[in-house]
């Protein structure tokens, strides 16, 4: 049976593992986490919406569901010419495919320390509640919230859930009384924030700031985060209590020791079919690749499970000789449940069009619902919905 190495235990990570498996191979997954973290609703572990149990899935338990072999090991080098991986325990260098999935680092920023993020580290989630509770417990203050791009590559843009985490802090605020004493400002570094997502879209976004009383702070670059607030280009300040921020997305440090086909922002240069070019038996997918298409495009889970199921079709496809490969292009759309703690916002873009539809309290019902189909199906504990 071949052996095929899968590194990363993300969206794509994870995936392309439970898909391989399906396709009867064997396979090591390795990543530095012994749980998978739910990112889109792990905005609701500041507010106290949930707990940080409830947006992970214990690996072990994945690994025994699915029969994959986990590895908790951080990646230090890949010598992909070399059919070597080099870990911080231990080399593993007897697989037959190598799917990339490790995920990007962060843009980096003067004073970064001086910001959480609910896109970083998942335990910053936990931080970002204490913050929030002190600020509560004070009766007051100013709060930030923002993103960053990316001049390299605009597909590691995070701005969705810097507007989710902004409106559920007013909802919280709002519900404990106490709106009135906090001042909100959402900021980025671009004239328009969100533009991606289409002109709808942007103009409902206006609508929903002027009603929730949130600031705008837009079309200046970020110089360097302070402790109480944001500097920007022109030294002009932003005062900050307290500092949400999320960087856009760089290629991997472990790039920078590999013999990977890199981009001028650090991703994996991949085909259509996820292949790494120059290599026959290496794929990346996810937030470590780099993917081409429209200006709007934008690396979101969703697009990494679709590359982590192609991936695992198309290694089967190369090994058989039957079928056709599958590529991730055709696949490429903007897709989120846009949570607002009361209700939500059904976001769509693609070529043809871009929506955002308001789903007053019932939109919040279903990204909870979401939530609790991703980990009870990924547990196989209920049917999973083709294609999700």
């Amino acid at each position: 049976m071949k052996h095929v190495l899968v590194l990363g235990g993300g969206f794509a990570g994870l995936e392309a593992a439970i898909f391989l498996r399906k396709e009867n191979y064997r396979v090591t997954l390795v990543s530095e986490r012994d749980y998978f973290y739910i990112y889109p609703t792990s905005i609701w572990v500041p507010v106290h919406k949930a707990d940080f149990g409830d947006v992970t899935i214990d690996m072990n338990e994945l690994s025994r569901v699915h029969g994959f072999k986990f590895v908790k090991d951080r990646v230090e080098a890949i010598r992909a010419k070399e059919n070597r991986v080099e870990l911080e325990h231990q080399v593993i260098d007897d697989y037959d495919e190598l799917v990339v999935a490790i995920g990007a680092s962060k843009v980096k920023h003067e004073g970064i320390e001086h910001t959480l993020s609910i896109c970083g580290e998942p335990r910053q989630a936990l931080l970002m509640r204490q913050k929030l509770d002190a600020l509560v417990e004070r009766g007051g203050g100013k709060i930030a919230m923002g993103f960053g791009g990316n001049p390299k590559d605009s597909t590691g843009v995070r701005g969705g859930p810097a507007f989710e985490m902004l409106f559920n802090v007013h909802h919280m605020l709002k519900k404990k009384g106490i709106r009135q004493n906090f001042e909100l400002t959402f900021f980025a570094p671009m004239e328009t924030p969100g533009a991606r997502l289409g002109p709808q879209a942007l103009k409902m976004m206006d609508v929903f700031f002027s009603k929730l009383d949130i600031a705008k702070h837009f079309g200046k670059k970020i110089k360097r985060f302070e402790e109480d607030g944001i500097v920007f280009e022109d030294e002009s300040k932003l005062e900050s209590d307290f500092t949400m921020f999320i960087p856009a997305n760089a290629g991997h440090p472990v790039f920078q020791n590999s013999d990977l086909p890199l981009t001028e922002a650090g991703f994996v240069k991949i085909d259509n079919y996820c292949r790494a070019e120059g290599f026959d038996n290496v794929w990346a997918v996810g937030d470590s690749a780099a993917i081409e298409g429209p200006d709007w495009r934008a690396k979101q889970g969703h697009i990494a499970e679709v590359m982590a199921r192609n991936t695992a079709h198309n290694i089967k496809v190369k090994e058989s000789g039957e079928g056709e490969m599958q590529g991730y292009l055709d696949h490429l759309n903007i897709l989120c449940v846009m949570d607002s703690g009361d209700g939500a916002a059904f976001v769509y873009r693609d070529d043809h069009r871009g929506l955002m539809i308001p789903m007053p309290l019932v939109g919040h019902w279903l990204k909870k619902g979401w939530g609790w189909y991703c980990k009870n199906s990924k547990l196989e504990k209920i049917p999973r919905i083709p294609g999700l």
